[in-house]
């Protein structure tokens, strides 16, 4: 086993980071792309649990805007993630990797329902855990739910992973090419900037939970990240320094 730095992890994953160049639902390359690249994370030791968005099936916000309420959105958003966590599970036991996945919504007929103390055995098992249906209730981001279950799990780290985005800046990148990335924040300007849900921004705050934003698409990220080296943006360094 490698010498890892940060053993037991937890990546955040949007639902949009499935959709590779398409404009919807689920490219299966790009799907088989990163269980190829999480089993190589699994064979170093690293506990991985995962919680995954639904963005590329359906956002609840967006049902607002055709008359859908939010909190029967929500629910549709988080039964969006069951299906991306479905398809993520059966990419990794594809490649040979052991997974659960956990619902916050009961659905025993797919998937277990969230029992914390099951999900920590499982990772000590060295089996991926895969959090789905966010928190289980409306309003609540998968920015959110993924920082709960870190707080929950014990997780060492919290990798929150963006589609063509290496790290978080003072500005939009986009429209400003001066833009400037930090490589470290505090907390306080991770609440300032607003680049995480408030919510979530003060719960990793409060438990002192190390993040690291950082471009998904570079396949090798998630391993630099658990042996120990600075990708892209890493809030909280200063408190977890050594």
């Amino acid at each position: 086993m490698a010498e890892l730095k940060y053993r037991r992890i937890l990546l955040k994953l949007s639902g949009e980071a499935l959709m590779g160049e398409q404009d919807y639902g689920i490219d299966s390359a790009l799907l088989r792309d990163i269980a190829r690249h999480l089993k190589e994370v699994v064979a170093l030791g690293a506990e991985i649990a995962i919680v995954i968005g639904g963005g590329n099936i359906f956002r609840g916000v967006s049902g607002v805007k055709v008359g859908i309420s939010r909190v029967t959105g929500d629910h549709m958003g988080m039964l969006a993630t069951v299906i991306n966590a479905l398809a993520l599970m059966s990419a990794l036991e594809a490649e040979g990797v052991e997974v659960r996945v956990q619902t916050a919504i009961a659905m025993h007929e797919v998937a277990e329902p969230f029992i914390l103390r099951r999900a920590v055995r499982h990772l000590e098992q060295k089996r991926v855990v895969i959090f789905a249906a966010g928190t289980g209730s409306p309003y609540f981001s998968t920015d959110t739910a993924a920082t709960l279950r870190a707080a929950e799990i014990g997780a060492d780290a919290l990798l929150m992973a963006k589609n063509k985005t290496d790290g978080v800046y003072d500005r939009d990148p986009n429209e400003y090419p001066d833009a400037r990335r930090f490589e470290t924040m505090d907390y306080q300007q991770l609440l300032d900037l607003g680049v995480m849900d408030r919510t979530a921004a003060a719960m990793a705050g409060d438990r002192k939970i190390p993040i690291f934003v950082f471009d998904f698409a570079e396949p090798d990220n998630v391993r630099r990240i658990v042996l120990g080296e600075s990708v892209g943006t890493v809030i909280g360094r200063n408190e977890h320094a050594g």
